[in-house]
């Protein structure tokens, strides 16, 4: 089995790339969406949200998510408490699943915040997806983002430098759809199974 980190600056694909990971056959994992899970009404990390930012951050008995991440990404001090609560529980859920691969499974796991939680020693491989600013902003005002907040958001993570730094292959994606598939599945195909056999 081989577990694997797909990292990236906001607005880089790796979302996509992990999507192709996933036709070609890998188990996908990512780690955005199990924060989310983390925090939804009904759960511990739901109740330590709110204790920890009171009765603002709701909109009809939810954590409103867009308040959450305004007052987050404008005060680091927050952030940390807000990490603070749901990273412990993200990490366990990831373990959980690693307990669960065997044979040739390969687990990527969509981890945007590699660097910042110093984590990738808890890879057997590590991929960054990178892209130029101009098609970073491009993307993220396409979802709707103010150049405010994209601001905000790329100076909260860490730098493309620091990621490669960890990483053992870097996506470059700058060009189109088509060719950050044929980057992935040359990873696929053969960089990983490469890798498997030098691990086992």
């Amino acid at each position: 089995m081989l577990v694997v980190a797909l990292t990236g600056g906001i607005g880089s694909g790796k979302s996509l790339a992990a999507q192709y990971f996933s036709q070609l056959g890998a188990l996908v994992m990512d780690a955005d969406q199990l924060a989310r899970t983390a925090i939804e009404r009904g759960s511990t990390g739901f109740d330590h949200v709110v204790r920890a930012f009171g009765d603002r951050i709701l909109h009809n008995g939810d954590i409103d998510r867009r308040e959450l991440a305004e007052i987050i990404f404008n005060d680091p001090s927050q952030r940390e408490v807000l990490e603070g609560i749901i990273h412990p529980i993200v990490r366990a859920n990831f373990e959980s699943a690693v307990e669960l691969l065997h044979g040739d499974d390969v687990l990527i796991y969509e981890i945007p915040l590699l660097v910042e939680t110093d984590a990738s020693a808890r890879f057997d491989f590590v991929i960054t997806v990178e892209t130029d600013d101009a098609q970073r902003n491009a993307r993220l005002k396409g979802r709707g983002m103010s150049t405010s907040q994209i601001s905000q958001r790329i100076s909260a993570q860490t730098t493309r430098i620091e990621r490669q730094a960890v990483a053992d292959a870097v996506i470059v994606n700058n060009g189109t759809s088509d060719d950050l598939l044929r980057q992935v599945e040359h990873l696929w195909e053969s960089v990983l199974p490469a890798h498997q056999r030098e691990k086992d």
